[in-house]
């Protein structure tokens, strides 16, 4: 178990960053963030990720390098589809991309307490109840199969206004808030689906918080520098269900495990490896990240 020092000093880290890029927003909110500004600060979140998940103690936990970096990778993956639906949504509310720099950041920081709220649901429905991992596997594997049926083209279709956003707009709020409410409650959706998925790589809460927070920062620099690049991914949706799907698979399994179910119909279960779970990750990435370059590229 992580000591409480070590979260009090991660978590102190954490909104010391925050408050920096915070500043930054605010200070900056009436420009654009250029492509290389945006640049070098998401390389300096990047370096930070490898750095920090390659010091991290394994006294107590050999496996903590790969689970930190199996994790981190499926979040980041995920959070940039986030960003993806974030620029659907700026774009139908016309929202300036001076005003942008605070949605967004905001969005993040919202992201941040949600997830931080339903890491610490998680870790306890784990601890007292492993036959969760069922819940999680087939909630996953939906979600898995809802993004692989989704059409490559109809990425405009991810957002629609909710009844919330048309009160909102019918009472007057200002784009600002509206943007603000409709990333925060797209903020809960994306939680849903990215905290199941990081439980089934590693149960350590540090890892899975640390994982997160490494993942999240930088979407504010992310939406600036990938804005029209995002619309050549038109395949990461089914690289991002392959992910879930096979995250799905390995819950149950260790849900199967953890209640004493080890074989079926004299069929052991195999448990699946870290390294196993690295491969996948990374080849749906690669593989459907390079389909999608190559259709696009040809398209144009």
């Amino acid at each position: 178990m992580t000591p409480v020092s070590v979260w009090v000093i991660t978590i102190v880290v954490l909104l010391a960053v925050l408050a920096l890029d915070l500043a930054i927003a605010v200070k900056n909110r009436s420009k654009e963030t250029s492509a290389k500004e945006a640049g070098i600060w998401i390389s300096i979140y990047i370096l930070g990720a490898i750095i920090f998940g390659a010091t991290l103690s394994t006294s107590k936990n050999p496996a903590s390098h790969s689970e930190f970096f199996a994790g981190w990778l499926t979040e980041y993956s995920l959070s940039v589809d986030n960003v993806f639906v974030f620029i659907i949504i700026l774009t139908k509310l016309k929202v300036d991309k001076t005003q942008a720099q605070l949605v967004l950041l905001w969005g993040i920081i919202m992201a941040l307490v949600l997830r931080g709220a339903f890491i610490a649901a998680g870790a306890a429905l784990i601890h007292r109840f492993i036959a969760i991992f069922f819940v999680f596997g087939v909630f996953l594997l939906y979600t898995a199969w809802h993004l692989a049926s989704e059409k490559a083209d109809n990425d405009d279709e991810q957002w629609k206004e909710s009844k919330l956003i048309t009160a909102l707009r019918a009472r007057g709020a200002s784009t600002f808030k509206i943007a603000l409410v409709a990333v925060g409650t797209t903020d809960v959706l994306f939680a849903l689906d990215s905290i199941p998925a990081i439980f089934g790589l590693t149960k350590d809460p540090y890892i899975v918080f640390t994982a997160n927070a490494f993942a999240l920062m930088g979407l504010r620099q992310l939406y600036f520098l990938l804005g029209d690049f995002l619309n050549r991914l038109i395949y990461l949706s089914k690289g991002l269900s392959i992910i879930l799907g096979f995250i799905g698979i390995k819950l149950i399994i260790e849900a199967l495990h953890g209640i004493g179910i080890h074989d079926i119909l004299g069929f052991h279960i195999p448990e699946v490896s870290l390294a196993v779970s690295l491969g996948v990750i990374g080849s749906a990435l690669g593989v459907t990240t390079l389909i999608s370059l190559a259709v696009t590229s040809k398209r144009n």
